[in-house]
């Protein structure tokens, strides 16, 4: 996968492409990610005792994971990543672009 939980992701299509948001689950399964402040739908929710007014309430729902690139803090756009590996073993995601590891903290 190249995205994964915690990452800063733009949208590159569909009707919210451009939107930036952070990946608050990925489904691998399903090959969708949740993205905060994307692809909002609204569900009509009829009164009941928790909710005794009923209305209108949003929710996010996932996007295909290929409609989605992550961030690079160097170029400042949507990369393609590649996996490098380091000196010391360890497997990392990195920008195509310019090189720079890609979601580590």
């Amino acid at each position: 996968m190249h995205v994964v939980k915690g990452d800063t992701v733009i949208v590159v299509s569909g009707d919210d492409r451009g939107k930036t948001g952070r990946v608050l689950a990925v489904f691998p399964n399903k090959k969708r990610v949740l993205v905060e402040g994307v692809n909002f739908a609204k569900k009509h929710s009829k009164g009941s005792q928790q909710n005794p007014q009923g209305g209108i309430q949003e929710k996010e729902l996932p996007v295909h994971i290929s409609n989605v690139l992550p961030m690079c803090q160097r170029c400042g756009k949507g990369v393609r990543v590649r996996k490098l590996k380091l000196a010391d073993g360890k497997r990392v995601r990195a920008c195509a672009t310019c090189g720079e590891a890609v979601g580590t903290k």
